[in-house]
């Protein structure tokens, strides 16, 4: 990748591994719900004034079909699953179903087709992240519920197929405006089930209020912008790669402010993910070209 572009990957991999801790001290006040409907508000807020100022809603109704799609596939659909699924899953299963995202990628690329393929150094490079995440996370299938399974495998779809609507049909879409829309959407598809719990906030502690606005401008809606910079950077194969870098920064975070211990699962997860990384997003040389005899 270029310079650009790793980094927009370790931007994203850290903006996204953040909310792992956040959405902990948040949901210890809050309901789920009203996390998500804050998070979505706060980052329409920053984001719409933006594109209004842009004139940048001009012609994104002839993209409504793509733009919903996308919506439903990255936000409204997983963060509601992902609740679902998180009250009966261990963190370490729901994590590493997560890490399926960028083979779930690589799949539907090669489905629609146009997609670079996968060289052997690329697998080898995903399959070792998901070796470092079961080193960090461990697998824990104890009270595992194939609903709740099911609710993170539909996730893992949805994260793994819009990628692919923004390099394909929001190519011309300002990434802002795309952000924008898909959290104004989001925000009114979870009001009436948020707005009732909207009395949680009165007398609410600090660090938990805190936690829901770096959560709304800080890792939704900076990280959305950061993500269709990226997607475009270095393609939707690639950029889902953050997928593997997302939980060993949550667990980072965890040692560092939480006190949680550094256990022998980190020491060796940390590194073997690292590598993983740098393999899975290698850029596929070209063939040479074949040389031509003279007629």
């Amino acid at each position: 990748m270029s310079r650009r572009g790793w980094a927009l990957f370790v931007a994203m991999s850290v903006i996204w591994g953040v909310p792992y801790l956040l959405i902990k001290v948040a949901v210890g006040t809050f309901d789920p719900v009203l996390v998500v409907f804050a998070r979505c508000v706060l980052g329409a807020v920053l984001l719409v004034p933006l594109v209004v100022a842009r004139g940048q809603l001009r012609g994104l109704a002839r993209h409504w079909r793509p733009l919903l799609a996308f919506t439903v596939l990255e936000m409204t659909g997983p963060w509601l699953l992902l609740s679902i699924a998180e009250q009966t899953l261990s963190s370490s299963l729901t994590g590493l179903l997560v890490a399926s995202v960028p083979f779930v990628a690589a799949l539907a690329g090669r489905l629609v087709g146009g997609e670079e393929p996968l060289s052997r150094v690329r697998i080898a490079g995903m399959l070792l992240g998901v070796v470092g995440i079961v080193a960090l996370l461990g697998l824990d299938v104890r009270g595992a519920e194939l609903v709740a399974i099911g609710a993170v495998v539909l996730t893992v779809i949805g994260y793994g197929t819009a990628p692919l609507i923004i390099s394909r049909q929001l190519a011309d879409v300002p990434g802002v405006a795309a952000s924008a829309v898909a959290l104004c959407v989001t925000s009114l598809v979870y009001a009436p089930f948020a707005v009732p719990r909207l009395g949680q906030l009165d007398g609410a502690p600090l660090d938990a209020v805190a936690a829901v606005v770096v959560l709304g401008l800080v890792c939704t809606a900076l990280a959305l912008v950061l993500f269709f910079r990226l997607i475009r950077e270095v393609g939707p194969q690639r950029a889902l790669v953050i997928t593997f870098v997302n939980p060993a920064v949550a667990v980072l975070l965890g040692v560092l402010l939480l006190g949680e211990p550094f256990t022998v699962g980190i020491a060796v997860g940390l590194p073997v993910i690292l590598v993983g990384c740098v393999l899975a997003t290698r850029r596929t040389r070209a063939p040479d070209p074949v040389p031509v005899a003279p007629a």
